[in-house]
């Protein structure tokens, strides 16, 4: 047994509830340092790009090394191949495309209050799909979170000004790519395991964003961006991508999703406070109405359904 996983397993709980913390409050950090990087007059096609470029790496070191240690791994199969193109296309392009374009025109605390409402997100795609309504305690939680959603838009359409709606869209449509995305990742990640999915699905947004970087622009525009923007890509990359990844995996196995899952909800108020403290974000009374709205409205949804869940199971 490793050093690390003996190390782990000493005090498993706090180890798990420490990394599912960790990893909750660096991926609040990317809305920081995605708005410090457009300080520097970078567009978001290009700026993603080079997230993807550092991050591959990192994420194909990570499967070479999962690979050699897994001696029967399970084969893929064409269906395979093909649900994770979709994925990566979903999940890690055509979201985090949406969600930097729309960090251009609203502040970080209401993108991440946005991104935050995914659960509800993915209750209606299944609802959908399995053409039934919603149960009514479903629809209140929804009303809850969705009300504090326009009481967060509605003070910073006034404070901020221009543009917040199309913000507000765009970010919108990268929660609904990101829930998307969890509903055809989810067999994928428990049957391949997560790093091979993600190094994997990270690979197809990577060419996916150099295809329509030399679609739009010569790709020398890469190159050309300034040290302070190849600086906080690499962050991004490293500190808001790569390691909160492997924290929330490594916690979900010590301490499991449901517990990981309640720890996440500290994410939106890392980045509020971030905002606020870095960014220099307004943040008045009505943002703490909405935003404990929009915790309260998610919270009940996911402990309501876990409970549900312990009692079927």
């Amino acid at each position: 047994m490793s050093r690390t996983r003996a190390l782990l397993e000493r005090s498993p709980t706090a180890w798990g509830v420490g990394l599912a913390l960790l990893g909750a409050v660096f991926f609040s950090g990317k809305a920081i340092v995605v708005k410090l990087a457009y300080a520097y007059t970078v567009d978001a096609s290009t700026l993603l790009a080079m997230r993807m470029l550092l991050s591959l790496p990192l994420f194909l070191g990570a499967l070479i090394f999962t690979t050699l240690r897994e001696k029967n791994a399970v084969k893929m199969t064409p269906k395979d191949f093909g649900l994770i193109t979709l994925a990566g296309l979903l999940g890690y392009y055509l979201a985090s495309l949406f969600d930097f374009m729309g960090l251009q025109y609203i502040t970080a605390g209401l993108e991440r209050l946005i991104l935050f409402t995914y659960p509800s997100i993915v209750l209606l795609i299944a609802c959908m799909v399995k053409q039934q309504w919603p149960q009514p305690w479903q629809l209140m939680c929804m009303a809850l979170s969705y009300v504090g959603l326009a009481v967060v838009y509605g003070h910073e359409t006034v404070l901020v000004g221009e543009n917040t709606g199309l913000g507000v869209l765009l970010v919108f449509m990268s929660a609904i790519c990101y829930a998307s995305y969890l509903i055809v990742g989810e067999r994928l990640l428990k049957r391949l395991g997560t790093i091979r999915v993600t190094a994997m699905a990270t690979l197809v947004s990577a060419v996916a964003i150099l295809v329509q970087i030399n679609i739009q622009q010569p790709m020398s525009i890469i190159l050309e961006q300034p040290l302070p923007v190849w600086g906080w890509s690499l962050v991004n990359a490293v500190f808001c991508t790569f390691v909160p990844v492997f924290a929330v995996m490594t916690a979900i196995s010590l301490i499991g999703a449901p517990r990981v899952s309640q720890l996440g909800m500290i994410g939106p108020i890392a980045t509020i406070a971030l905002g606020t403290w870095i960014l220099k974000e307004p943040f008045t009374i009505w943002h703490a109405a909405g935003t404990a709205l929009v915790i309260l409205g998610v919270a009940l949804l996911s402990l309501k359904k876990e409970a549900k869940q312990g009692v079927t199971a």
